[in-house]
């Protein structure tokens, strides 16, 4: 064919983009499109992180003679429009899974029929697509982990696309303007990693041959921070999900890490089943009764959580890392969401909807999917399983450089006091500076809400 597009989506890279390369091995001229819809938030740290990317694979593509077209408004329509102004026979595009992602599938799957374009929906945001893996028994989606990791790893993965040599854009497009790129915004975190596909495969080259071999010791340690840092670049694209497993696999540690990629596909099967996975309880009832506390009282106590002042410090810490850096260590986001969803008795729909609006990384799938399975609302086979902050604090930061580093009110006490402030002689408590505790945490978690 003469001409095709290229719809960039959540796969922000030239290397192992099946869509792009798909496109240019079938059509002489390529459009690489993105569209920024107007009527899809971006949250300050998202966008950032997406100016950035979109930044870097603009360069990526001008790198190979063409270029990054940029369009706001519909996706659907921008894409009708490009096509017959550029005669376009077929359209790529990445599949995905959330409920924003199918919609634009839906729509753009009936205009291009009603237009007489093609329109091929590619692989390309996780290892494993969605639809590879069913269970023997019956349905159409995993619904518990471990049998989905046996099958994961039994899965054949398809080859790395190679990223193509040239790029030919039809001329007389203008590119248009890239988002986002002025001053730091409001509200957008200090510490936020740049994004891009060159900053994540520098990062991931940097990981793979540093701290993976000591990655099954050192994921769970607050302090150490010893995890990949590739959540983001994963969610945007940047960096393939396949390319990342398959460089990991054999390498020493290099299947556990995969494990974590795994539950990154596990969860996206999860939505693809189920789309409304961040409004509704997948499994309702499973850890029981349960009436979510909403009084004043508990407001003013989420308001508190929101803040990291909750009066527990690694609760805190977290959380204060979060707002800081638009990240949090996968430990504490356990932690927190547990002290939020057990401890406090809070709607999850609450914390999800705070992660999602600071995390660079928030990914509907991931974020919603984890929240529910801490929450006993989701996947966890276990669903009454509450995570005790003390217990978790003594095991995963003894020392308490995790809460010295977030909680800096805290910096000059020691372990294991740093943890439990409240039991310090009042004098000194008030010289902290820090907020007593919002509940007692030695109180078993099914009573002290109620």
């Amino acid at each position: 064919m003469d001409v095709a597009i290229v719809v960039f989506t959540r796969d922000l890279r030239v290397h192992d983009n099946p869509a792009l390369a798909t496109a240019v091995a079938r059509a002489r001229q390529v459009v690489p499109l993105f569209v920024v819809d107007p009527a899809l938030a971006v949250p300050p740290n998202r966008a950032r992180f997406l100016a950035d990317s979109l930044k870097a694979l603009r360069a990526g593509l001008r790198d190979r003679g063409g270029d990054l077209v940029i369009r706001r408004g519909d996706p659907v329509a921008e894409v009708i429009t490009l096509a017959t102004r550029t005669g376009a026979g077929a359209v790529f595009i990445a599949g995905d899974v959330s409920r924003y992602a199918a919609r634009r599938q839906q729509r753009l799957n009936r205009e291009c029929a009603a237009h007489r374009i093609a329109l091929e929906v590619t692989p390309g945001h996780a290892v494993v697509p969605p639809g590879d893996l069913r269970p023997a028994g019956g349905g159409d989606h995993y619904r518990v982990f471990t049998p989905y990791w046996r099958a994961w790893q039994a899965a054949p993965w398809r080859p790395p696309c190679p990223a193509p040599s040239a790029v030919d854009v039809p001329a007389g497009i203008g590119p248009g303007d890239l988002p986002g790129t002025g001053a730091r915004s409001p509200g957008q975190a200090a510490a936020l990693l740049a994004g891009g596909e060159r900053a994540g495969l520098d990062r991931a080259h940097a990981w793979l041959d540093g701290p993976l071999k000591e990655y099954d010791d050192q994921r769970d340690s607050l302090a150490g921070d010893q995890t990949s840092r590739l959540s983001a670049y994963l969610r945007f694209g940047c960096v393939s999900p396949l390319v990342l497993a398959r460089e990991a696999l054999h390498r020493p540690e290099g299947a556990q890490f995969c494990r974590q990629l795994a539950w990154r596909d596990f969860f996206h099967q999860v939505t693809a089943a189920f789309p409304g996975i961040a409004a509704v309880d997948y499994r309702p009832g499973a850890a029981g009764p349960r009436q979510w506390s909403a009084g004043a009282g508990d407001l003013d106590a989420l308001d508190a959580w929101r803040a990291g002042r909750t009066g527990i410090p690694i609760v805190d810490a977290g959380l204060r890392q979060l707002a800081a850096e638009g990240f949090m260590h996968n430990r504490a986001r356990m932690i927190t969401a547990s002290f939020l969803t057990r401890t406090l008795g809070i709607d999850w729909r609450h914390g999800y909807r705070h992660f999602r609006d600071l995390l660079a990384d928030g990914d509907v799938a991931s974020n919603a999917g984890n929240w529910q399975w801490v929450a006993g609302t989701g996947n966890n086979p276990r669903p009454g399983r509450v995570l005790s902050p003390l217990r978790q604090a003594a095991r995963f930061d003894r020392d308490g450089d995790y809460v010295r580093r977030y909680v800096p009110e805290l910096a000059s006490l020691a372990a294991p006091g740093i943890h439990a402030p409240w039991r310090l002689p009042e004098a000194r408590r008030r010289q902290l500076r820090y907020p007593p505790p919002l509940i007692d945490v030695n109180i078993s978690p099914r009573l002290s809400h109620r």
